[in-house]
């Protein structure tokens, strides 16, 4: 029995860099960064300059601007950006108009953290005023599982609803779930990606204390822009950024009998574990570089077939180095004719919506043959030996695949495999 062909037929984002896919698309090319100096009162709060960071990769567009003012106002933030995004990827798909029936509908959209910007505004509330005052919307807007939840509820999907939740590594997490459920035959058609809005003073302290953000560029007058500098030698740690990506992947034969537009095949995925450590990276990369053999494995495809990788690269020293390692021990002698992208040193770094904002960046990379520079890379990390580009470039004609890789809090490993179709 052959297996079923998992393809993809709408995008939706919404990110630091633009506020829908074109734009998005248009600015990673350009290299063009959304990382700035968090604005005065963002989330309603004056609380930058409290802080040892002051800079974020903050939304392009505010979602309440795009949302209706209602149905904004009884979602967490989180879950507004994923609304966005599913939105757009619902209308691109073309299956808006009642083309599947909603059984055979499924949702997988991760978040890292969840709700936390309404957990910790209702914490404030129930302190200062009392229990009386706070949201009786606060329990459905914090949940972790609330973005997918509303998203499922907009599509009508009753194939089941999913939230994974491991750390960094969520977005591409939820794009490997929904690919078991189209394989399986559990749906035809399942929304999967991931979304993330944590700049808020406690989830900002928090990774500062850690020393996991980068210090630099917070200062008056330095530049928020030159900060996330992934596998070069004065980086010092990520810049924490929002937004969401979804995806809608379908069986191809579905895909195929609607006349649907297809963007990509998603050939496999590889999911690990490090066992290691609770924040930081097995040294020798051993559990990413299982996961890229997976996804690989899986998707039935060789390392000479590899011609584009959307990597982690978070811009920490530890994590980028290691990352290196992996592709290499993964890739051989072919990891040299690879082009190696990181679009963080752009966005920031998304957390839970990370992967599935890179998944739509890989996959339009294989849909226009063309892979986003790596900007601020100045200087190589010598112990890093990759093809890293610093301008567009386009990619080989032909069959290719590309990785897109997310790593995560916990020891968890996800790599998943692209084709072109």
């Amino acid at each position: 029995m052959s297996r079923r062909r998992v393809v993809v037929t709408g995008l939706g984002t919404t990110s630091p860099v633009g506020g829908d896919v074109k734009s998005t698309w248009e600015a990673l090319v350009a290299g063009r960064s959304g990382v700035r100096r968090i604005p005065e009162g963002f989330g309603g709060l004056d609380w930058a300059d409290e802080l040892p960071v002051k800079i974020a990769g903050t939304a392009a567009v505010d979602p309440t601007e795009v949302l209706d003012r209602v149905q904004a106002r009884r979602l967490d933030r989180s879950a507004q950006l994923a609304m966005v995004a599913a939105i757009e990827a619902w209308g691109d798909s073309g299956l808006a108009g009642g083309a599947t029936d909603p059984i055979r509908i499924g949702v997988a959209v991760a978040s890292g953290i969840g709700g936390v910007t309404t957990l910790l505004a209702n914490f404030e509330t129930l302190q200062q005023k009392g229990p009386r005052r706070v949201s009786p919307l606060a329990v459905p807007m914090l949940m972790p599982n609330a973005p997918a939840a509303n998203i499922g509820l907009y599509v009508g999907a009753q194939a089941g609803v999913h939230t994974p939740v491991s750390a960094c590594a969520s977005g591409n997490e939820g794009v490997a779930l929904a690919v078991d459920q189209i394989r399986l035959g559990r749906a035809d058609v399942v929304l999967a990606g991931g979304t993330e809005a944590a700049i808020h003073p406690l989830p900002m302290a928090a990774f500062a204390q850690m020393m996991a953000l980068s210090k630099t560029g917070s200062e008056d007058g330095g530049d928020p822009t030159a900060v996330s500098r992934p596998w070069d030698t004065a980086r010092d740690g990520f810049v924490l950024g929002e937004g969401a990506g979804v995806l809608v992947l379908e069986e191809y034969e579905h895909a195929k009998a609607r006349g649907a537009t297809i963007y990509a095949e998603v050939l496999g995925a590889g999911i690990t574990n490090d066992a290691h450590d609770i924040a930081q990276p097995h040294p020798d990369g051993r559990g990413g570089t299982r996961a890229i053999q997976r996804a690989l494995e899986d998707a039935q495809i060789e390392a000479a077939d590899v011609a584009h990788i959307n990597a982690h690269a978070t811009s920490t020293p530890q994590g980028d180095v290691a990352e290196g390692l992996m592709i290499h021990a993964t890739l051989g002698k072919f990891a040299d004719e690879v082009v190696v992208t990181s679009t963080k040193s752009m966005t920031g770094h998304l957390l839970g919506g990370a992967g599935a904002l890179e998944s739509i960046a890989t996959v339009l990379a294989i849909h226009h043959r063309v892979a986003p520079p790596t900007i601020n890379l100045d200087n190589l990390d010598p112990a890093v030996e990759l093809d890293i580009p610093t301008t567009a470039r386009e990619l080989r004609s032909g069959d290719i695949a590309a990785l897109n890789n997310s790593f995560g809090f916990g020891g968890a490993n996800v790599a998943v495999a692209f084709g072109s179709i």
